[in-house]
C-alpha cells in the first residue's frame, strides 16, 4: 500500500503547511469533494438506538444513541460516497465455500450488487430480505437476512441454506464491521467527538467488539455474537486497488493514516489459513470450517448494545450473559510469577485446556466472591491459549504470552543491544561509530543503510530506539561493560555529530546522522535498495534541526548517566554527573530554541523533561530549573487553551498524550490532566488478550520503523508502553479505578513482549492474519522499552471484588499482614493501594515487603550492597487525597529522599504512618 506522504522533502511540506495545521494531516487531503445524489433510508428506533437502513440494500446507514443524533458510530456522513459496488457495510456478508470436492470460491454481498428481494416484516422483525441475488453467480448457497429489534437489543441475522443438491464447505464466513474510523477532513476537536475506534476480543464464543469514541466518553457500543457467531478470526478487508487480484472481499474507501479501514468479524477462517494466510504464524483461534448438507441451514447473527461507558463493558458483558474473563495482572507471565483468572459466565466450566500442551496450567483458587478464580502458572515461552469450555457447549479462548523471569529479559535486551548491535564501523562516513544501529532479525546483521535515512541514521524513532532501549535498561539494571558502552556512544559519537556540542546551537539534534549522497560516497550506496523515495533525505535534509521528536532520545541518554553516575558508585567514569545533568538540561533548552514548531506537540518520551527538571530542583540548579519550568509551562499553557491538545506531524496520534498529562498534574492543570486520560482510554483497551489488553492503537508505524511497510494495526508498538505511564499515575491518585491500573499494566508488559529469545526487539507485532508475527527490525522499538522501563513497579491491591491483588509480584495475605515478592524488571518501586503510598529507589532494590492493612506499617527488606551500590537511596510520597502521610525509621536525607547504607546481609526498613 502507498505511504500517506507524498513524494516531497519533508522541509518544502512543512513549508506549504500553516503553523496550526498538523503536517501529516496536511499531506493527505483528499482532492475537493464531489457531490453524491442523497442515499434514500429507512429510520427506525429501538431502546438503545436511533439507526437507519438504506431503502434499497437494508443495509445499515445510521447507528447513533437513542437521542444523539449529533453522534454516529458508523460512517453516516459518508454513506453516499460510499454507496456504489464495492463499499461493504455492515449487513454485507462474505462467504468462501467449497462444494462437491471443488476449490474454494468467493461469494460477497458488496462486490456487485443486484437487487435484494424483500421479505415480510413481522413482530420485531424490522426488516428481511432474500439476498441471494447480491451475492454474485452460481453460490449454491439461499442468504437471507433480517434486522431484528430482539427485547430493545439490535440483532442482524443471516440464514444460510444449502439450496444445491451437494455438500458445501463453509471455511470463511465474515460479516463487515463497518465503523467510523475515518479521520480524513476533520480537525482534532471534530475527530474527537465524532469518530471511533474498534478494538476486538478475538476469543471465539466470548469474542466481542468494542467501539470507542475518541474522547473516551460514554456510550461505547459493543457487538455481541448470537449463538454459532464465534469471532474466530478478525480479518482485514483491503483496499480494492491495493487487494491481490481476484479478491472480492475488498472495500472502496482509501485505507492510511487516517482510515484504519475495516474487518470482517470472521466465523469461519480455514479457507483463508489455507490460502492467504498459509505462511502466517500462530492464529489466535484454530481455523475452522463447516458443512451445509442438501437442504441444511444454519443461521448467525450479532447484536448490537450499549455500554453506558468504556469502564462499564465488562458489567454490561455480564448483563448480556456473555462469557467474561479477567486476567490480573494480564495475560503476559513471566514464568516465575503467578496470574490469576477470573471467570463469570451464565453456565459452570466445564474444562480448560492449553494450547500448547503444559504452556499455561489453570488451577481452582479460592474467590471470594462470584467469580470463579484460577491460578495461572506459565512455562516455555512465546504465545500461548487457555480454552475454557463451559457445560452448554460455548468455548472461550484467553490468548497468553509466556516470558523469561524479568530480570532475564532485562539483561537479554541490554546483552543483544550492546553486542549483536554494536557497530564499530572504522572510517564510517557518516560517523556513527561507535553507535548502536538498527537490527534485522531475519538477515541477523545491523542495518546501515535503509531509503528511510533515519533507519540508519540513529536518530528519529525509527533509528534511535535501539540505542535508547539500550540506555535505559541500564537506569534501573546497570551492567558495567554496558555502561561504559553507552558513554562511549554519548560521548564519542551523540555529542558532535548526532547533537551539536559548540556554539549558537549547541543542544541541537540532527534529524539523521546517514543521508544518501551519491556524488560525495559514489561507491557506498547498496544499488538494491529504492533511494527515489522523498525519505532518502539528503546531507541537507538530515543536517536539519527542527524536528523536536529527536531531542527527547538524546535527553536520555544524557539522563540515564547523570543517574548512573550521581547514585552508584565507580560506573560511569568519563564524566562527573553535573555534566550530563547539564547535557540534559541543555538539550532541553534547546529543543525549544531550534525546534519550536514541533515542540507545540507533546512528545514520546517526553516524561523524561519532567524527571530531569525534577533533578536539577534536587540538585541545587535553580537557575537551570527555572529557566526549563519556564519553557515547560508555555507549552502546557497552550496546550490548555486546546480541548483536545494532542496534535502532531499526523492527523491524529497517540504520542504526545503522555507527556501531555505529565505536564498538566505538574502545574496543576488537573482538569485537562482527566481529558487526557479519558482520551487514553478512549484508544487504549482492556481486552483478555496479550495482544490487544493495553494495547494504544497504532497502524501506521510499520511504514516509517518496520521491515514489511504497510497500513496495519500494530500490536504493542511503542504507544501501549509509554501510554501506559500517565494511566499508572492516575490510578495513583485514585486506587479505586482498578480499570487504570489493568490498562497500565497490560501496555506495560506488552511492552517487552517484543523481545525475543536472544534480546532482539521488534519494532511491533504484525496483527493482519496473514502474518501474525514480529517484525524482523528493531525499528522504534526502543520508545516502548523506555516506557517499560520507567514504569515497571509492582502493586499491591485490595479490590472489593477479587480480594487481595499483586500486579508485578507475588502476594501472600494472612490476617492483616500482607507479603509481596517483587518481581517487576526493577525491583525498586512499589505502591501499596491502601496507603496511597509510592515508594521509589534510585539505588537499591527491593527483595519483599510487608503491609499491615491494620496500622498501615510497611517493611522493606533490601538486597545486600553491591560494588557499585552501597547504599540505597529512597524516596516515597502520599499520592491520595485521604492517605497519610509517612516516615520513615532511619536513613540520612538526601535530595529529597534517603540514603540507607546497605551490608553484606539485608537490610530492613520500615515506614509508618504518622
Amino acid at each position: 500500500m502507498k505511504p500517506f506522504l507524498h513524494a516531497l522533502p519533508l522541509v518544502a511540506l512543512l513549508a506549504a503547511v500553516p503553523a496550526t495545521t498538523p503536517l501529516f494531516a496536511q499531506a493527505e487531503k483528499a482532492p475537493a469533494k464531489k457531490v453524491f445524489p442523497p442515499i434514500a433510508k429507512t429510520a427506525f428506533r429501538t431502546q438503545s438506538f436511533d439507526l437507519a437502513l438504506r431503502t434499497d440494500t437494508q443495509t445499515l446507514a445510521q447507528l447513533s444513541p437513542r437521542g444523539e443524533a449529533a453522534f454516529d458510530f458508523v460512517p453516516a456522513s459518508r454513506e453516499a460516497e460510499r454507496a456504489g459496488d464495492g463499499y461493504v457495510h455492515i449487513g454485507d456478508i462474505h462467504i468462501r465455500l467449497k462444494s462437491g470436492g471443488g476449490a474454494w470460491q468467493d461469494y460477497s454481498s458488496a462486490h456487485a450488487r443486484k437487487a435484494i428481494a424483500r421479505l415480510a416484516a413481522r413482530g420485531e422483525v424490522l426488516a428481511a430480505a432474500d439476498i441471494t441475488a447480491s451475492m454474485g453467480a452460481g453460490i449454491p448457497l439461499r442468504v437471507e437476512r433480517r434486522w431484528v429489534n430482539d427485547k430493545g437489543a439490535l440483532a442482524v441475522r443471516f440464514t444460510l441454506t444449502n439450496a444445491s443438491n451437494a455438500p458445501v464447505e463453509i471455511g470463511g464466513l465474515g460479516l463487515p464491521m463497518v465503523f467510523d474510523n475515518i479521520i480524513l477532513d476533520r480537525d482534532l476537536d471534530q475527530a474527537h467527538a465524532q469518530a471511533s475506534f474498534v478494538d476486538p476480543y478475538i476469543g471465539r464464543d466470548a469474542g466481542y467488539l468494542q467501539i470507542t469514541r475518541l474522547n473516551g466518553h460514554g456510550p461505547a457500543l459493543l457487538v455481541l455474537p448470537e449463538k454459532g457467531t464465534p469471532l474466530e478470526a478478525y480479518r482485514p478487508i483491503l483496499e480494492a486497488k491495493a487487494a491481490p487480484p481476484g479478491d472480492i472481499f475488498t472495500d472502496r474507501s482509501p485505507r492510511g493514516q487516517v482510515s484504519e479501514g475495516f474487518y470482517d468479524w470472521t466465523i469461519a477462517s480455514k479457507g483463508f489459513a489455507e490460502k492467504e494466510w498459509a505462511k502466517a504464524g500462530q492464529q489466535w483461534n484454530e481455523p475452522t470450517s463447516f458443512t451445509l448438507a442438501p437442504g441444511e441451514r444454519r443461521t448467525i447473527g450479532l447484536r448490537f448494545v450499549r455500554s453506558p461507558s468504556i469502564r462499564a463493558i465488562e458489567d454490561t458483558l455480564v448483563a448480556n450473559k456473555r462469557p467474561v474473563a479477567i486476567g490480573i495482572p494480564g495475560y503476559v507471565v513471566p514464568t516465575d510469577q503467578q496470574a490469576s483468572l477470573f471467570l463469570k459466565a451464565p453456565s459452570a466450566v466445564a474444562t480448560i485446556e492449553s494450547f500448547p500442551a503444559g504452556a499455561l496450567t489453570a488451577t481452582p483458587a479460592e474467590s471470594g466472591s462470584d467469580w470463579a478464580r484460577y491460578t495461572v502458572r506459565a512455562s516455555g515461552w512465546g504465545q500461548a491459549r487457555l480454552t475454557v469450555t463451559y457445560a452448554d457447549g460455548e468455548k472461550q479462548t484467553v490468548s497468553y504470552y509466556i516470558t523469561k523471569p524479568l530480570e532475564q529479559v532485562m539483561a537479554d535486551i541490554g546483552r543483544f543491544t550492546t553486542t549483536r548491535q554494536w557497530f564499530e564501523g572504522k572510517g564510517d562516513p557518516f560517523h556513527r561509530s561507535p553507535a548502536i544501529l538498527t537490527y534485522d532479525r531475519e538477515a541477523d546483521k545491523i542495518l546501515t543503510q535503509d531509503s528511510r535515512a533515519w533507519v540508519a541514521g540513529m536518530s528519529d524513532e525509527g533509528g534511535a530506539g535501539s540505542w535508547v532501549a539500550a540506555a535505559i535498561k541500564q537506569l534501573d539494571n546497570p551492567e558495567p561493560q554496558e555502561v561504559a558502552k553507552l558513554e562511549r556512544l554519548v560521548n564519542e559519537t551523540v555529542l558532535g555529530h548526532l547533537q551539536v556540542a559548540e556554539g549558537p546551537h549547541a543542544g541541537a539534534v540532527r534529524k539523521s546522522l546517514f543521508y544518501y549522497d551519491p556524488k560525495e560516497f559514489p561507491d557506498y550506496y547498496d544499488p538494491n535498495i529504492n533511494w527515489k523515495s522523498w525519505t532518502a533525505w539528503p546531507r541537507k535534509e538530515a543536517e536539519d534541526l527542527g524536528r523536536s521528536y529527536n531531542y527527547p532520545h538524546v535527553a536520555i541518554g544524557h539522563w540515564v548517566l547523570y543517574r548512573l553516575a550521581r547514585d552508584n558508585q565507580g560506573l560511569v567514569k568519563r564524566h562527573d554527573w553535573r555534566f550530563y545533568l547539564d547535557w540534559a538540561y541543555r538539550t532541553s533548552v534547546a529543543m525549544m530554541r531550534d525546534a519550536p514548531y514541533y515542540a507545540q506537540f507533546g512528545q514520546m518520551e517526553g516524561d523524561v523533561f519532567l524527571d530531569i527538571l525534577k533533578d536539577l530542583k534536587r540538585e541545587g540548579m535553580t537557575v537551570e530549573a527555572a529557566e526549563m519550568e519556564r519553557l515547560m509551562k508555555g507549552r502546557a499553557d497552550h496546550w490548555r487553551t486546546l480541548k483536545y491538545p494532542f496534535g502532531s506531524e499526523m492527523a491524529w496520534d497517540s504520542t504526545g498524550q503522555p507527556e501531555v498529562y505529565a505536564w498538566m498534574r505538574y502545574f496543576g492543570y488537573q482538569p485537562q490532566a482527566d481529558v487526557t486520560r479519558e482520551v487514553i482510554l478512549g484508544y487504549d483497551p482492556t481486552i483478555p488478550s496479550w495482544g490487544y489488553n493495553g494495547n494504544a492503537r497504532r497502524y501506521w508505524d510499520f511504514l516509517y520503523g518496520g521491515k514489511v511497510s504497510r497500513i496495519e494495526r500494530q500490536i504493542h508498538h511503542y504507544g501501549s508502553a509509554l501510554n501506559a505511564v500517565p494511566l499508572f499515575d492516575a490510578y495513583r491518585q485514585n486506587p479505586a479505578d482498578l480499570h487504570l491500573l489493568r490498562v497500565a499494566y497490560g501496555g506495560m508488559m506488552g511492552g517487552i513482549t517484543n523481545i525475543d529469545q536472544q534480546g532482539f526487539g521488534s519494532a511491533a507485532f504484525h496483527a493482519w492474519p496473514d502474518m501474525m508475527r514480529w517484525d524482523a527490525i528493531t525499528g522504534d522499538y526502543g520508545m516502548g522499552f523506555y516506557g517499560h522501563a520507567i514504569a515497571s513497579a509492582t502493586y499491591v491491591v485490595k479490590d472489593p471484588a477479587f480480594g487481595w491483588l499483586g500486579f508485578g509480584g507475588d502476594l501472600t495475605s494472612e490476617g492483616a499482614i500482607v507479603r509481596i515478592v517483587p518481581k517487576d524488571g526493577a525491583r525498586r518501586r512499589l505502591f501499596i493501594a491502601p496507603a496511597g503510598l509510592w515508594i521509589t529507589l534510585q539505588a537499591g532494590r527491593i527483595a519483599d515487603a510487608t503491609y499491615d492493612s491494620a496500622s498501615g506499617k510497611v517493611t522493606l527488606t533490601l538486597d545486600p550492597a553491591t560494588a557499585i551500590a552501597p547504599a540505597a537511596r529512597l524516596l516515597f510520597e502520599t499520592t491520595t487525597a485521604s492517605g497519610r502521610p509517612y516516615a520513615l525509621d532511619g536513613g540520612t536525607a538526601d535530595r529529597g529522599g534517603y540514603a540507607i547504607p546497605l551490608g553484606a546481609a539485608a537490610t530492613t526498613v520500615t515506614l509508618a504512618p504518622r
